[in-house]
């Protein structure tokens, strides 16, 4: 979109973020974090870390692919891994890491996580960096355009 860019057409390293919570809340729902049942409950993922290497430049225009997955989980807090790519060239654009931890509101109370999401299986891609991972991770990614 063109208020994603600068004034010569690149994007704004903050728009990736913007499209990797847009990815994150998807992958939410995934594991069972559906928005409209995060606020019933007032249990929320709160980001505590965000790393991004951004490798190449997206353009005004570029379709975008923004996939998203459990990277690793402890007792509680969790890793989500992101990767973004344009898949006309197959160019990998920006990677991201963001730790996160389940807390419960108003009290700020710091939950344990869900035994289920450590059943989920790392995605298949041999783009992926070879980064450590814990167990549970899910499969599939989130376009984002």
């Amino acid at each position: 979109m063109f208020f994603d860019t600068d004034c010569g057409g690149v994007v704004s390293n903050i728009a990736y973020l913007r499209f990797i919570e847009i990815a994150r809340t998807h992958l939410a729902e995934e594991l069972g974090l559906a928005v409209v049942e995060m606020a019933q409950k007032q249990t929320y993922p709160v980001v505590v870390r965000t790393e991004i290497d951004y490798r190449r430049a997206a353009k005004l225009g570029d379709r975008l692919v923004i996939e998203g997955w459990l990277d690793r989980t402890e007792r509680a807090r969790f890793w989500c891994a992101f990767r973004i790519t344009r898949p006309e060239d197959n160019t990998l654009i920006a990677e991201c890491r963001q730790m996160l931890a389940l807390i419960e509101m108003p009290m700020g109370k710091l939950l344990r996580l869900p035994e289920h999401w450590k059943t989920y299986v790392k995605p298949e891609s041999s783009e992926h960096s070879e980064r450590e991972s814990g167990a549970g991770t899910v499969p599939g990614g989130e376009h984002v355009q």
